[in-house]
């Protein structure tokens, strides 16, 4: 498989799993219920995700030519079975993180979302992919793309939707695929 294309089902696959029932999710449930404009509220979510997964994708990268190369891989391998055990923990969304004045659907979006993301567990996810695999470009589009994979059904069906899905199962398949991620790592670094 080529290396970009590794890249980006890779970081499609771990963001969009972990991302259900995530507080990013919840807030687009919030947003959602508020605004009752889905375009704007996809839109908002879709150019902030960009943005931060950019950014975290990049400073992994940049992490990676620090040459701490020798460190890296075990790193990397450890923080996504770290992130996997993470996963396990439900998330709420904090009242801290619900914008208190309204700016309309999408900049509150815009903002609400950026901010939400940040230090988030699919955020810290890019950062480790930015840093495992050289494709920058395919990891920032995999990770947004999944994002929306799992963030745009929650603005368009709401709870009908998440309530037929037992988040704990979601939480566990999700944990599963982060720490499997992070032992193949760790077998590479092995092998």
């Amino acid at each position: 498989m080529p290396p970009y294309l590794d890249a980006f089902l890779n970081s499609t696959l771990l963001v969009a799993v972990s991302e259900i029932g995530d507080k990013t999710q919840i807030l687009a449930l919030i947003l959602a219920a508020r605004y009752r404009k889905s375009v704007p509220i996809i839109w908002g979510i879709f150019i902030a995700t960009l943005a931060n997964h950019a950014l975290a994708a990049w400073a992994g990268h940049f992490i990676s030519g620090l040459g701490v190369t020798d460190y890296l891989p075990w790193l990397v391998a450890i923080a996504f079975i770290v992130l996997g055990l993470w996963i396990l923990i439900p998330d709420k969304v904090d009242d801290d993180e619900t914008p208190k004045r309204d700016f309309g659907p999408f900049l509150t979006t815009l903002v609400a979302f950026f901010l939400a993301e940040m230090g988030d567990k699919t955020q810290i996810a890019t950062v480790f992919l930015g840093a495992k695999y050289d494709a920058l470009f395919a990891v920032i589009l995999g990770t947004t793309i999944g994002m929306m994979i799992a963030n745009v059904p929650a603005v368009l069906f709401g709870d009908k939707l998440l309530s037929r899905i037992p988040m704990q199962w979601v939480r566990y398949t999700a944990s599963v695929l982060f720490i499997g991620f992070g032992l193949f790592s760790l077998w590479q670094v092995l092998s």
